[in-house]
This record gives structure tokens, C-alpha cells and sequence, in this order.
């Protein structure tokens, strides 16, 4: 299968009615923290929170009209399941979504609400793959694959061409890889266009399938959970392997911590929300900085679907790891008052109590003292020694809890 230049530029005038112009913006603040010239790609504003808006809307607009009649089938656990329920509601093409029976609520809930019908089937989409051929076999419906397609591969290739017209000193892009398709699409555009810029994949660490195939790497990837569950494919599909053995200057791959760092810095900095797959180009960037140093670095933000109790755990969890939330042990008498006295000097410190927990049952100390594990949010590591210098000034015995 080939995907060409012209392929790309025809799905830009063809979808240009059905996406977002998303913008695309210098950071001043990570070019300064991170010593590169930072512009970010916020795919996380188009109308579904992620690119797959784009090829989605391209598969669909490509369809023959008795193909539109019959109806499409897609197999999905989040974007394109969302990507191909809008579209082809506003297309006026009857949609069925093949889901996981793991697929989060939320984002099966969402996709019934853009308009699509829902089956659920399987506990990976794996198995839920049989439903789709059984459907698909029985209804005559039109299978748009997530990323393995022509149409599909093309329009994801229209954010190259964005990123180019509105930042032409682009030197190198650092792009997400699942199953290829964003990263095909974008390569076939830039290379064409400017292929003295550098293309870069960034895959997870636990499913580095492409970045093992470029280092020739034997070493299987550990799979499971992962924060970045967008790209958490085990394989590509062969046309997008091909092209981005062809085209692709490398493939690296991103730590979980990583991850999480960028996340919390695209909120914290940027103000803007990302899911793990849209963090990994910036992680690439924290985990190697002077492969980027001094040079014009585009970064795609290929999405902003998090679960609301993740991004909790995150910025919660990215706290801790910048000292700003900590949690002290401390002894404390069995006397009245005692609680108090340490509740009084943290307050006279200037930290602030997030939770407090008392330890009498399981510690090994008297019967007659209690531990107890103070967390709290301080302005940095040297307000935590402020903190606890004020605690054992108190008379208290304070252990910070790593």
C-alpha cells in the first residue's frame, strides 16, 4: 500500500470542513527549562479530544455511496471509536462500535452519545476482533481500521502539513507510536516537503515493538498496564511498518515516570490537558535533552482523553516526586493536647495538612505514644525542612516517609 503526498494534501481539502485547525505554539517556558525550541500540536483540541478525528472523517468521506448506505463497523477501545461515532453521525452514516467488555465506562458511554451503536465483546480487542467479522460478514458493513489504511493514514498525515505551514523552522518531530497510522501519515508529508527534517517515533517502554525492530532488539517488551494505554499496540499493521521503515529516522522509547513528568507539565505549564500517549513526545525530550538541545522541536499532542481518577493520581503522584507534597511520622505522647501541638506548628511553618493518620495498633512502640503520619503540601524541599525543624522544636520525633 502506498500513501503519497498528493494522498495527504487531497485529505486536507476533502476534511477541511470536519477538523479542527488546531493550533500550533511555541512554549517559552519548556524551550527555557528544556534548552530546545518547543512547539506543541494540541490535537487534544479537536471536537473528540484526539487526531483520530482526522483520519476517521477522511475513511468516511472516501466511501462509495453504497457503502455509506450499508453502514461501517470499527474496533476500538477509545479515540477511534469516538472519531468514527461523530463523524459518521454528522455523515449520516449508521455506525457500529466493537468495544472490550474492559473498555473504560466513560469512553463507551461517550461513544454512544456521538451516535454510534455499541457491542461489547471480549475482555481484550483481541477477541472483540470476532465481532467485528461476525458483524461485519452478516451486515455487509465497512470495516474503517484504526491505523492499517490508506484513507485513514492520509488524513493523520494532515498534521504534518499544519505543523510545517505554521512553524517552517521546524528542525525535528517527535510523534506517538501505537499502530503507526499518525506517524505514517505525518512522515509521507514532511518527508516530501522537507525531508532534511528529522522524524522521531516515541513508543512506552513496556510496548517498544518498532523502536526494538530499529536497534534489532530480541528482548520481548514487558506489556501490562500503562499509562499511555493510546499506544499500548502489541504490532503495526503492514502497510504502516512499511512506511515507517522507509521514512522514519527513529523510533525511541519513554519510561513511565517520564510520562507522568510531562503530563503534570503540560497541565502545569501549558494549562492544557493530555492523556499519556500525547505526553510521551515531551518525555522524550526530559529523558534526552541534549539529543534535542538548541534545536526547533515539534511535538504532536495526539490526545486528551484521560480518565478524571488517573490525571488525579498523576498530579498527585508528580507532587511528591517535586517535594512539594510530603509525609512525616511523628510520635507523639498520650497526653491531651499533643495532635494539636503539631497541627499548630506546621500551621506556624505556612504548610498545609492534607491527611492525618494515626499508627497505635500495628507499630512496635508503647502503649502508652502513638505514631502519626501527617501529609502535607509544602512549596518545596527546603520548606520541608523548615517544617520539620519546627516540629522537633516542638519536642516532637519526626521520620519524613520516602
Amino acid at each position: 500500500m502506498t500513501v503519497s503526498l498528493e494522498d495527504v494534501q487531497t485529505a486536507a481539502a476533502r476534511i477541511a470542513d470536519d477538523v479542527v485547525l488546531t493550533p500550533m505554539q511555541r512554549s517559552g517556558t519548556l524551550s527555557q527549562m528544556l534548552g530546545a525550541e518547543i512547539c506543541l500540536k494540541f490535537e487534544n483540541l479537536q471536537f473528540t479530544g484526539s487526531f483520530k478525528d482526522r483520519g476517521s472523517a477522511n475513511h468516511l468521506r472516501s466511501l462509495s455511496a453504497a457503502d455509506r448506505e450499508r453502514g461501517v463497523i470499527a474496533l476500538s477501545a477509545g479515540n477511534h471509536a469516538q472519531g468514527v461515532a461523530y463523524h459518521s453521525a454528522r455523515m449520516g452514516i449508521k455506525a457500529t462500535v466493537v468495544m472490550p467488555t474492559s473498555a473504560p465506562f466513560s469512553k463507551v458511554a461517550n461513544t454512544e452519545a456521538l451516535g454510534a451503536s455499541v457491542v461489547q465483546y471480549g475482555t481484550t480487542l483481541y477477541e472483540s476482533r470476532e465481532k467485528v467479522d461476525e458483524l461485519q460478514e452478516a451486515q455487509g458493513l465497512r470495516y474503517v481500521h484504526p491505523y492499517d489504511d490508506r484513507s485513514v493514514i492520509a488524513g493523520q498525515g494532515t498534521i504534518g502539513l499544519e505543523m510545517l505551514a505554521a512553524e517552517p523552522s521546524l528542525e525535528c518531530l517527535l510523534v506517538p507510536v501505537g499502530g503507526g497510522g499518525l506517524i505514517s501519515g505525518i512522515a509521507v508529508a514532511v518527508k516530501a516537503l522537507r525531508p532534511d527534517v528529522e522524524v522521531i517515533g516515541v513508543q512506552i517502554e513496556s510496548y517498544n515493538s518498532v523502536a526494538a525492530a530499529f536497534t534489532g532488539s530480541t528482548e520481548p517488551p514487558a506489556e501490562g498496564d500503562t499509562l499511555a494505554d493510546g499506544i499500548a499496540v502489541k504490532s503495526l499493521g503492514k502497510a504502516t511498518f512499511e512506511l515507517i521503515e522507509r521514512l522514519v529516522d527513529d523510533v525511541v522509547t519513554v519510561s513511565e515516570e517520564d510520562t507522568e513528568r510531562a503530563l503534570v507539565l503540560l497541565l502545569e505549564i501549558e494549562k492544557t490537558v493530555v492523556e499519556g500517549a500525547g505526553a510521551v513526545g515531551l518525555a522524550a525530550v526530559i529523558a534526552d535533552p541534549e539529543r534535542f538541545a538548541g534545536r526547533n522541536v515539534g511535538l504532536v499532542l495526539s490526545g486528551g482523553n484521560i480518565d478524571s481518577r488517573v490525571l488525579a493520581s498523576v498530579l498527585m503522584r508528580g507532587m511528591i516526586r517535586s517535594g512539594r507534597i510530603i509525609s512525616l511520622r511523628i510520635r507523639l505522647r498520650d497526653q491531651p493536647g499533643q495532635l494539636l501541638s503539631v497541627i499548630d506548628a506546621v500551621a506556624a511553618a505556612g504548610a498545609s495538612v492534607v491527611e492525618v493518620h494515626h499508627r497505635r495498633l500495628f507499630d512496635p512502640i508503647s502503649a502508652r505514644s502513638s505514631n502519626v503520619d501527617v501529609v502535607m503540601e509544602v512549596r518545596d524541599g527546603i520548606h520541608a525542612e523548615v517544617v520539620i525543624g519546627a516540629l522537633r522544636q516542638a519536642g516532637h520525633q519526626v521520620d519524613q516517609i520516602s
